[in-house]
């Protein structure tokens, strides 16, 4: 029987490696005598696969040096040997794509898709698969105290604390290797509310990061935009060039566009309302003239109104061919007489119900709560809980509606000014499944 020149590389079967117990792993050469130390694992992204293992950073006589995967016998031993007489001393240079776990990942914060949290990484385990070593947990526990040489509150191996690596989205800061890890995948499973409380919880260097892929998907970015709070937005805005945001402006709604552009310095409102499309324009300048304590200020310009000779099946269409308008304000079809003059609501849900041929004179209620423009937003709200309204039309006094205000839009505006800051409450089922 022959017996190998050198070690087989990659022993060690499947066994799972933590990251904090592999740094600082001596480096030995082939003959066991130890010539650095591990200082970093590095990894390249795949995407929605699991992270693969590409190589080591190991402090090699005092310079940090690139030791690929295929010169190591195995990741798994308590000292790394290698496979390989040559080792290339040249200082590690991290290449596009490249990713440092102790230096990108352990002690950074991630996104927890499923919560829409950013956690922070205390540990990560690495397991071998089909002949390649993975990222394939994340511990977001902070690890256990040290009392008289024993730990406390965890058990030794806190295994249970660990997590698929596929349920986060890591937030590596390298601008060098985003163009290769790709876009945010997993975040587009998110809601703009969700992006935006992220945003509100994020660093500098995290909310540029977050917002770079964003950007991606101009809609969402718009979406976004209007669920942030109107500091952060204005901040985040105001790095931007005037035709910056008025892309962005663009494709918000209007009210939220109007609020933004309000917010802008003195200077640059102008040249931004320049650049807007011009429907957008108009609507924006159209908002910016009321109280924005009023309901005039809080109501959007987009609605849905037919003509009160339309029939049921007419509303639907109506309905069905706008998807454009905000789904809050879609709830509500609005009647019109040949002057434009509001002379009837009817709910969607009615409309449903319904008769496809019947008019809509017929199940509309032809005497509608309505408000003014300067209609103070405790008055609109109390109406609107008075009279169990999801939406509200706004009229001048000749009766033509010129907006509609949605139920979000009051709580908006009247819930205590901290509510952002709150912790939002989670459903009974929001931890199911996980370790006690």
């Amino acid at each position: 029987m022959t017996t190998p020149a050198g070690p087989a590389p990659w022993t060690g079967g499947g066994r799972a490696i933590h990251l904090s117990e592999l740094l600082r792993r001596p480096l030995a050469d082939m003959r066991g005598e130890q010539i650095g130390k591990l200082a970093d694992v590095i990894v390249r992204l795949q995407g929605t696969e699991l992270p693969v293992v590409t190589g080591l950073v190991a402090t090699v006589g005092g310079r940090q040096v690139f030791v690929p995967v295929e010169q190591l016998a195995s990741l798994a031993d308590e000292v790394l040997r290698l496979t390989s007489a040559t080792l290339d001393l040249r200082r590690f240079e991290r290449r596009d794509g490249e990713v440092l776990l102790r230096s990108d990942v352990l002690g950074h914060r991630l996104i927890d898709v499923e919560s829409a949290r950013l956690i922070r990484a205390a540990d990560l385990k690495l397991e071998r698969r089909d002949g390649s070593w993975l990222v394939t947990g994340v511990d977001t526990r902070r690890r256990p105290r040290r009392l008289f040489g024993s730990r406390v509150g965890a058990s030794d191996s806190g295994e249970r604390w660990y997590r698929e690596w596929t349920a986060f989205e890591p937030l590596i800061g390298h601008s060098g290797s985003q163009l290769l890890r790709g876009t945010f995948a997993r975040i587009r499973r998110l809601k703009p509310a969700q992006i935006a409380d992220l945003l509100e919880a994020a660093s500098r260097a995290e909310e540029s990061e977050i917002l770079g892929q964003v950007h991606a998907d101009p809609e969402l970015e718009a979406d976004v935009f209007e669920e942030l709070n109107e500091d952060l937005a204005a901040r985040l805005l105001g790095a931007r060039t005037d035709a910056e945001i008025a892309e962005v402006l663009g494709r918000m709604r209007a009210d939220d566009a109007a609020d933004a552009v309000a917010e802008l310095p003195q200077a640059r409102r102008q040249r931004v309302l320049d650049l807007l499309p011009p429907g957008q324009r108009a609507k924006v300048l159209t908002l910016m003239g009321f109280n924005p304590a009023s309901a005039g200020g809080l109501m959007g310009v987009d609605f849905l109104a037919v003509p009160e000779q339309a029939s049921v099946q007419d509303a639907v269409a109506a309905v069905a061919g706008s998807p454009g308008l905000q789904p809050e304000a879609l709830t509500s079809v609005h009647v019109l007489d040949e002057r434009g003059r509001l002379c009837g609501v009817v709910r969607l849900v009615s409309l449903v119900q319904a008769s496809a041929s019947a008019k809509l004179t017929d199940i509309c209620d032809a005497d509608p709560v309505r408000v003014g423009a300067a209609t103070d937003i405790v008055d609109v709200a109390v109406l609107m809980s008075d009279y169990n309204l999801i939406t509200i039309p706004v009229v001048d006094e000749r009766r033509t509606m010129i907006g509609i205000i949605t139920v979000d839009d009051v709580l908006e505006a009247t819930l205590p000014s901290d509510w952002r800051r709150r912790e939002a409450a989670e459903p009974p089922d929001a931890h199911h499944g996980d370790p006690s």
